[in-house]
């Protein structure tokens, strides 16, 4: 097998996906060609109304046929029910074949594994978290699942890798012409940000809404020139699982430590100043940076210029302080984000390409100074895996990870040492997700580990006094030591999924895991 820049055993050809152009470098490969587009079409005969009776009738305007690709955006998370419904309707009609294009499936959509089983979803690209993972890791799904980025799923859109035929779009409030917000309905969930792009390039756009407003609707995330059809149902999901009352801060003190460890490296670091830009995200460690990051900013007298990505309430409670200028926001992770952006226009909603496509005229991700990720697995290398776990199943999207880490000044990963008694730390990662060319520093429990790549932050570090600094050897031997020997994933050879870097190279591939 031919060897990827990485020395990943990487296939010419991978049977359900096609010629593989193998990873070459964080930022080797450049764009060439124009960006497709969409058919042109016109509007139903009358031209006044686009609704359509029910889905079913809208399946059958749009055309889609067997063997067709339709997408969705998963901005109602594990409270969407459009996805169900949609594909429910389509065995019903008795077409089969389908693509699915999502930009993530949750657990809520196991309801889909009996679909997958007879054979009306043939393939899925996209993120395949919970159930479905655990389906696509036993070798259930015929075709291998297409792992993108954030970034990297527009920029297939545009560049013509994915050509969606129908894109099926949950709108929380709609018109009868088309025009989508998504902060407004009972299932309000704020930005719409990674749905723009299916809607500006698919053939067909079906919004499907449980909030019908007389026209106009305002305030327009997406407008009436996308849609082709508009179907109203009882329910387009669960405000429970949409959203959150609220996102908590971690509580474990080893969890805080580690948060306090990768504020301090922020604070040490040339980005700690007035205009710092960064990216923290929803989980409970990048929260806590979130607060730690606060108290320094009010301590030191720094104002930052924006926060980015998936937007909490705890960077709207930055922006009302006066800490950070304005939220560039591509999903609202609670309802003070939902709130927020409703009311505040300070508060941008902004779309996956803008956010994180490599392959346009400048992502926002290329303007941050710091993000904090986190990762199932990282190595010696500093690659980082966060698509599989330790047993090789594969249970996580890559979200924007690859593409803020390609983009931010200053890319950390903040994670245990251990999770029970499985290292996080390894001599090699099961499956590289993004590359260690991309990764600046690990903070663990032990302290800070700096890629020697940065010889400046190696330099900065030495002005920590309060903060361990540890080699990355020292950190994966510390590991190995803690956790004992660890039996080698076994898997056969068959393929069931292909990771791709956000330029649309194959970086590493999942194989079918073994019975045991």
């Amino acid at each position: 097998m031919p060897l990827n820049a990485l020395g990943r055993d990487i296939p010419a050809f991978i049977e359900g996906y096609g010629k593989v152009k193998p990873y070459r470098g964080a930022f080797v490969l450049q764009p060439s060609g124009n960006v497709v587009g969409p058919r042109l079409r016109v509007t139903n005969a009358d031209r006044t109304d686009k609704v359509l009776p029910d889905l079913k009738a809208a399946i059958a305007a749009s055309g889609l046929k067997s063997g067709m690709t339709i997408s969705f955006h998963h901005h109602l998370r594990d409270g969407d029910s459009v996805v169900n419904q949609v594909i429910d309707a389509c065995a019903e009609m008795g077409i089969r074949d389908l693509t699915l294009f999502p930009t993530a499936l949750f657990g809520v959509h196991k309801h889909l594994i009996d679909h997958i089983q007879s054979g009306v979803v043939a393939r899925i690209w996209g993120s395949v978290n919970g159930p479905i993972g655990q389906l696509v890791s036993a070798g259930g799904l015929g075709a291998p699942a297409v792992l993108r980025s954030h970034g990297g799923r527009p920029r297939a859109i545009m560049c013509g890798d994915v050509h969606i035929d129908v894109a099926f779009m949950a709108a929380p409030s709609c018109d009868r012409y088309g025009n989508m917000n998504g902060v407004q309905g009972p299932s309000a969930c704020g930005s719409l940000g990674y749905a723009f792009t299916d809607c500006q390039y698919a053939d067909c756009v079906v919004a499907v809404t449980d909030n019908l407003v007389p026209y106009p609707n305002a305030p327009i995330s997406i407008n009436q020139t996308c849609a082709d059809f508009v179907v109203a149902v009882p329910s387009i999901g669960d405000p429970a699982g949409i959203v959150s009352g609220t996102t908590k801060v971690t509580r474990d003190p080893l969890r805080l430590l580690i948060a306090r460890y990768a504020s301090r490296l922020i604070e040490a670091s040339p980005y700690f100043q007035t205009g710092i830009s960064f990216q923290t995200g929803a989980g409970g460690i990048a929260l806590a940076v979130t607060a730690f990051m606060k108290d320094a900013m009010l301590r030191k007298g720094i104002k930052g210029s924006f926060g980015l990505g998936g937007i909490t309430s705890y960077f709207v409670d930055l922006l009302r302080e006066g800490l950070v200028d304005k939220l560039l926001d591509v999903q609202s992770f609670d309802l003070g984000a939902v709130r927020s952006i409703a009311a505040d226009p300070r508060h941008v909603e902004i779309s996956a390409d803008m956010y994180a496509n490599p392959w346009n005229r400048g992502a926002a991700v290329n303007m941050l100074d710091v993000v904090i990720l986190g990762a199932t697995e990282v190595d010696r290398d500093f690659n980082v895996n966060v698509n599989t776990e330790a047993d090789g199943a594969l249970l996580h999207g890559i979200g924007g990870h690859q593409d803020t880490a390609a983009g931010a000044k200053l890319t950390i990963i903040a994670q245990p040492l251990l999770r029970g008694r499985i290292p996080c730390v390894t001599d090699t990662v099961y499956s590289v997700t993004t590359p260690g060319e991309c990764v600046d520093a690990v903070v663990t429990e032990y302290g800070i580990t700096v890629n020697p790549r940065r010889a400046d932050l190696v330099e900065a570090c030495r002005g920590i006094r309060d903060v361990p600094v540890i080699s990355m050897d020292e950190l994966a031997d510390k590991a190995r030591r803690m956790s004992g020997p660890m039996d080698p994933v076994e898997t056969t050879d068959r393929i069931v999924g292909v990771i791709e870097w956000r330029d649309g190279t194959v970086i590493d591939v999942v194989r079918q895991l073994k019975k045991k």
